[in-house]
């Protein structure tokens, strides 16, 4: 397994366990964003580039998100 590939099993697993853990807080939808942009930067280092796009797009589309989630000390369960 060469390093382009551990980046790029690294980054998918951190931002599928941060979107699996969107439900507990907006700190979450921050990270999936972040690991929608480390998921992007593999793709374009794999010479995939339509996955990077895709996951550029995933990462904008989040990042508002995360700006208008409530902060933790607002949340009810």
């Amino acid at each position: 397994m060469n390093w382009v590939t551990a980046f790029g099993v690294a980054a998918l697993s951190f931002m599928l366990l941060m979107y699996a853990m969107e439900p507990r807080g907006r700190r979450f939808v921050l990270g999936f964003a972040a690991g929608c942009a480390l998921s992007s930067a593999y793709g374009f280092l794999a010479g995939t580039w339509p996955f990077g796009v895709i996951e550029a797009v995933w990462c904008a589309i989040a990042l508002p998100r995360f700006a208008v989630a409530a902060p933790e000390d607002q949340m009810t369960d």
